[in-house]
């Protein structure tokens, strides 16, 4: 199997798991980027508040959004994108979590996908001072990147796990789970089930 998956990275407008305002994507073929995406979204009401906090993180005003699609208009776009690929995910519980948090929100089903968490991969592949993303992407010697930005953070995130896929000689993200190791994790109606 090649190494093959999509990095995906959210921002969002508050603590609201269902609060995305903009998603990054980029999609990785045999271990090389071969295309990328990203939009902003507007969050579904009750979940639309945008807090200063967040802002200061991200930038994004609830100005920015008023004539994005919301999440049910966008979602098929994502899904598309990401096809049958994994996602990877630096602090995957949050990226995953605002997936299963739209979709409860708008009344979409969750698909079923398997995920990695780069966080985890890094952690147990570099000796740093901190895992947070753009420390852990230096040292996958992807610098310069502009941090809560979500197609950048999506592409670092992809950055971290070419590399540390390449210095655990792993060919495939099941593969590098297996080595570092890491599980793999899993959302949608499969998880729930399981």
């Amino acid at each position: 199997m090649p190494l093959d998956f999509t990095a995906i990275d959210f921002e969002t407008a508050n603590s609201s798991s269902a609060s995305a305002c903009s998603v990054g994507l980029v999609k990785v073929r045999d271990g090389r980027v071969v295309d990328t995406a990203s939009w902003l979204i507007k969050p579904p009401p009750g979940h639309d508040a945008f807090l200063e906090w967040n802002i200061r993180i991200h930038g994004i005003h609830a100005r920015d959004v008023t004539d994005a699609r919301g999440w049910a208009a966008q979602f098929a776009d994502l899904v598309g994108f990401a096809g049958d690929d994994a996602f990877v995910a630096h602090n995957a519980g949050f990226d995953m979590g605002v997936i299963r948090g739209a979709c409860a929100a708008t009344g979409i089903r969750c698909p079923g996908y398997d995920y990695l968490c780069s966080l985890q991969v890094a952690r147990k592949t570099y000796s740093l001072d901190s895992y947070r993303l753009p420390v852990a992407a230096m040292a996958a010697g992807f610098e310069g990147f502009h941090h809560h930005e979500a197609l950048a953070d999506a592409e670092a995130c992809a950055a971290i796990v070419v590399h540390a896929a390449g210095r655990h000689g792993a060919r495939s993200l099941e593969e590098l789970a297996a080595k570092v190791p890491v599980r793999m994790g899993r959302i949608g109606e499969v998880a729930a089930a399981a």
